[in-house]
């Protein structure tokens, strides 16, 4: 619960990295199922800036999302974007990619930004490292995490609204023992929910899943527990199979500009040929206009012509499954079967090769 509105779990936060999610209209977003959406301090900060959209009346109205909104704290896009960066106690330098210019992200600069874009959850700033990691460099960065989590906490104390949330994130590597580490840390300091940051950035699948087993049960259950950046479908499941209760991830939308469509029976590539006079829709019965009622074959020739509404539709198609394949987890948990239809779905979806 939040001030304006339920987050129902499992989630699903569509990103609008840049106060929008790409390609779509916010009342799509919204019709689609989605709660709450994801905004990014790092290219928010850069542009428009925090402070103007503070003077615009906060990131909401802004972009005219009336629900919830999560910021992430900047830390990935700093070591993702940034053409040059330097690490430190006090925070993080780096140099624009837009133009070059630098800046100093600090613990207290991250959670002043979040403030002024109005943030119903903010995120600590962490340091966030590239996989392979040795262990000696992710303990560094994880223990560098936690100290930047007490001095969010201080600051997000100051500067914070009634009602807004701040959550801590566990970082390691896929070691056991900083993961465990850096939870037991960030528990004592009693905040109202939990990322797991560090994953989706190479280790692949299976170690992506077995570093969750082995650190969310030092989390508290009562609480959010947030996987950050991921992912496909499968990764969804079994996430929340694991415990996991919040996800963001660009896949939807990045995959729908390229011509990709999520579906119950797995992936439609419709660049490929054989959509070109397929009058079928991507889905009958989805609650999506959009895999509903356009052709494949018409969705096929957006995609081959490079038309901005092909981008459009399927950015929208995917969205939407996201949001029901969420809804589907969410009654199969109430109804106690959730176990019987992971497995069935799973299934279903490995047993469709990529069309």
């Amino acid at each position: 619960m939040t001030p304006r509105g339920v987050i129902r779990t499992p989630a699903f936060m569509p990103v609008g990295t840049v106060g929008t999610v790409k390609a779509l209209y916010p009342e799509q977003v919204r019709d689609a199922g989605a709660d709450i959406i994801l905004g990014n301090v790092y290219h928010l900060m850069l542009r428009p800036g925090a402070e103007r959209v503070a003077r615009l009346g906060g990131l909401h109205s802004f972009m005219r999302w009336n629900g919830p909104i999560l910021t992430d704290s900047g830390g990935f896009q700093v070591m993702s974007l940034s053409q040059i960066r330097k690490i430190t106690e006090e925070g993080a330098t780096f140099q624009s990619h837009l133009d070059g210019s630098r800046h100093l992200l600090t613990p207290e600069r991250s959670i002043e930004i979040q403030c002024l874009l109005g943030a119903d959850i903010q995120m600590q700033l962490d340091e966030c490292i590239e996989h392979p990691a040795e262990h000696s460099e992710a303990e560094r960065a994880m223990e560098l995490s936690v100290r930047w989590a007490e001095r969010s906490r201080e600051a997000f104390e100051r500067l914070a609204k009634p009602g807004q949330a701040l959550f801590g994130i566990v970082q390691g590597s896929v070691y056991d023992d900083l993961r465990r580490r850096s939870a037991e840390a960030l528990v004592a300091m009693d905040l109202p929910g939990y990322a797991v940051g560090g994953l989706a950035v190479g280790e692949g699948h299976d170690i992506m899943l077995r570093t969750l087993e082995s650190t969310l049960p030092h989390l508290p259950r009562n609480k959010p527990r947030y996987l950050m950046g991921v992912g496909t479908p499968e990764d969804l499941i079994e996430a929340v199979a694991r415990g996991i209760d919040m996800f963001d991830c660009v896949m939807p939308t990045r995959n729908g500009r390229h011509g990709l469509a999520f579906t119950w029976d797995g992936r439609v590539n419709l660049k490929n040929a054989k959509h070109a006079e397929d009058l079928s829709p991507i889905d009958l019965n989805s609650t999506c206009p959009a895999a509903r009622d356009y052709s494949r074959a018409y969705l096929h020739h957006l995609v081959k012509s490079g038309e901005m509404l092909g981008s459009m539709l399927l950015s929208w198609v995917n969205t939407a499954f996201y949001q029901e394949l969420m809804g589907a987890m969410r009654a199969a948990i109430e109804e106690g079967r959730f176990a019987a239809w992971a497995e069935a779905t799973k299934e279903r979806m490995r047993g469709q090769k990529l069309e």
